[in-house]
């Protein structure tokens, strides 16, 4: 009797630890309080479309609000500060196209955060590539007939930009010196001023993504040459892709990811990951970003973390090499 006692004691004493401390990442992938998903831009962008329809599926998963809030300003650097600066316990999500995350580190004097220090990556959601599109009084249908007028023309074409810095005018600056024209770059604010711009015969040229230049399109306003990217799109099977034109940077576009504050339970970052390849893979989901143009671009942490390694150093010696600088 004595001796099962003593036995019985000692198992209780071995099991004691297990009963009383909790199973390993657990804490980490539970959601104790609402979620904010901060979009650096004005509602109705595509950045915000994402997060809008991330926004239920997302709550559903983690059984906790997710609201979504927009913070724009500064190119989307007040949005990713607040993102940057936030409690280090992944309930605060940056959403946005991640571009302006490789661009600003270069571009912007005393940039009062570090994205690649105070930031950690989720995992990328979406690409939609960029359209090139001019005006159709330009005596050109195809790529090589607009280079052959631009060198014909050298110092009188007009290149429209959505915005000094942007992800665009740096892709206007790469084509133009790929295509070796000697160009004006024209700053608009914001995509559809640009596209207005080219549609008026006030400017030659644009870039910009398919949602903006669609309509543009559409009621034969523009004309599309060519489309960033590695591959046809479905909506502009008959434009070479940059890939087929052997343009750099083949993969120029907007590239939409998730992000949270540097120092988030890895395990959490891990759950999130794993939850938003779930929302991507819904065939609602899938249907909506093909309606916009975009390409589902779902993969690990690490693979959005290269891309912004690899970005930020391209546009770094594109910013340096052609002197751009904000006014």
């Amino acid at each position: 009797m004595y001796r099962r006692r003593i036995l019985a004691l000692l198992y209780l004493a071995l099991l004691a630890p297990a009963l009383t401390l909790p199973i390993a990442g657990a804490s980490a992938q539970t959601f104790s309080k609402p979620v904010r998903i901060i979009v650096p831009f004005a509602p109705g962008g595509a950045s915000d479309i994402l997060a809008r329809l991330i926004q239920p599926k997302l709550q559903e998963l983690i059984g906790q609000p997710v609201v979504v809030e927009n913070k724009p300003g500064a190119g989307g650097n007040i949005g990713a500060e607040i993102v940057a600066k936030a409690e280090k316990d992944g309930h605060t999500l940056l959403l946005m196209d991640v571009s302006p995350l490789a661009i600003s580190p270069t571009l912007v004097t005393g940039l009062s955060y570090n994205p690649a220090k105070e930031l950690a990556p989720i995992g990328m959601i979406s690409f939609a590539p960029y359209v090139i599109s001019i005006n159709p009084s330009v005596p050109a249908k195809t790529v090589a007939e607009f280079i052959a007028f631009g060198k014909a023309n050298a110092g009188k074409v007009l290149f429209a930009n959505p915005g000094i810095g942007l992800a665009n005018h740096l892709t206007n600056v790469q084509v133009a010196k790929a295509w070796g024209l000697d160009v004006k770059h024209v700053p608009y604010k914001g995509g559809s001023e640009a596209m207005k711009s080219v549609a008026s015969g006030e400017t030659h040229l644009t870039i910009n993504s398919i949602p903006t230049t669609a309509a543009f399109l559409s009621g034969g306003q523009v004309l599309a040459i060519a489309l960033s990217g590695d591959q046809r799109h479905e909506q502009f099977k008959d434009l070479p892709s940059f890939k087929e034109l052997t343009l750099e940077p083949v993969d120029s576009g907007s590239w939409q990811g998730l992000l949270t504050t540097a120092g988030a339970p890895p395990a959490l970052v891990t759950r999130l990951n794993a939850d938003l390849g779930k929302i991507l893979a819904m065939p609602d989901i899938l249907k909506r970003l093909g309606d916009l143009g975009a390409q589902v671009k779902a993969g690990p942490p690490s693979e959005l973390a290269t891309w912004l390694e690899r970005n930020t150093t391209t546009f770094e010696k594109v910013i340096k090499e052609s002197g751009i600088k904000l006014q």
